[in-house]
């Protein structure tokens, strides 16, 4: 990012490095959103890509990866692919997240694909896939809308 950027506004052509988004996870997230290890893999215009390695601690009763992990990735991932979008961090807070599960992970991480589908000077719309690693078909889909300060 350049020093001209100013984190938090819109700037087109603007993106964040894979290191720069790894830093607003260590710097702006709870510790228990850390403790998920997720990993940014890709970031682009409008876009990001999370990692979240599997772990049994993630699991709930019959080994299956629990539905609010997935959950709190994809809104983490929102995090960063607005972030990407808008040249840096600037405060923002989740109005709506809506998901739906469509199959188990277990075992594998997950890939977490946070697509920003509309920005405004004060909202945001993405749309989540998450997709077990190895799979094509989603084991969960989400939209989310947040608000920009």
């Amino acid at each position: 990012m350049s020093d001209t950027a100013r984190p938090g506004r819109h700037t087109v052509g603007m993106t964040l490095t894979t290191a720069e988004a790894d830093k607003i996870l260590a710097d702006h997230f709870a510790p228990w959103v850390r403790a998920l290890g997720l990993s940014v893999t890709d970031t682009g215009e409008q876009h990001a890509v999370l990692r979240l390695p599997w772990s049994d601690q993630l699991a709930r009763e019959g080994g299956a990866l629990s539905g609010q992990v997935l959950m709190a990735a994809a809104d983490t991932a929102c995090v960063i692919a607005l972030s990407a979008a808008r040249g840096g961090f600037g405060p923002m807070t989740t109005v709506q997240q809506s998901t739906s599960f469509q199959r188990a992970v277990t075992e594998r991480d997950v890939l977490v694909h946070a697509r920003v589908t509309r920005l405004g000077r004060r909202i945001a719309f993405l749309d989540i896939t998450l997709t077990a690693e190895g799979e094509q078909d989603p084991a969960a889909h989400a939209t989310a809308v947040y608000a920009l300060a």
